[in-house]
This record gives structure tokens, sequence and C-alpha cells, in this order.
């Protein structure tokens, strides 16, 4: 066995992440989650559940001014989500 340079755990991860190609995946549920954090807790409060799918997050609101006034500023709202992830994972966002 050819011996190689010691990696750390979180490399490791990564790199099985990769390779089985769920790192999108990953930073999929990742963007779901940081909803909360980019549009804050009063916008939250509406929100009755989200998901992305192939890059598109979608979005489901108890209020339908609130689903029209975040439709203009979701340019905003996704340079956001993907600004913070790192990468472009959220293409488009559907308000409902």
């Amino acid at each position: 066995m050819k011996r190689t340079e010691a990696k750390n755990i979180g490399q490791i991860i990564n790199e099985v992440l990769q390779k089985e190609h769920l790192d999108v995946a990953l930073d999929e549920h990742r963007a779901s989650a940081l909803w909360p954090q980019i549009v804050g807790d009063g916008i939250n409060r509406y929100t009755i559940k989200r998901y992305v799918k192939d890059g598109v997050m979608t979005v489901h609101l108890s209020s339908a001014s609130l689903a029209n006034e975040l439709m203009l500023n979701r340019g905003r709202i996704i340079q956001r989500i993907n600004e913070t992830l790192g990468r472009d994972i959220i293409r488009e966002i559907i308000f409902k």
C-alpha cells in the first residue's frame, strides 16, 4: 500500500462528497437552512415551508403581499444566499 500525506477528516469528507456528487445536494440543503438568517425573523414568521431542488428554491408563504414584495427582491436574496454559501447554488426563487 502506498503511503500518502495525512489528511484531516474534513478534507476526506469533502472528497467523498465531491466524488459521489453529493456536495451540491448538501449545499442546497444549507441554502434552505440559511433562509431565516438571510431574510430575518420578521419574514421567516410568514414562511410555511421551503425547499431547494436543482438550484430552484421554492418558498411557501402565508402572505400573498409579502410573496409579491419578495418577488421584487429575489435577485438580491439569491445573491446573498450564494455569497454566504461561497458558490452559486441557487439560480431561481419561486414564491408561493
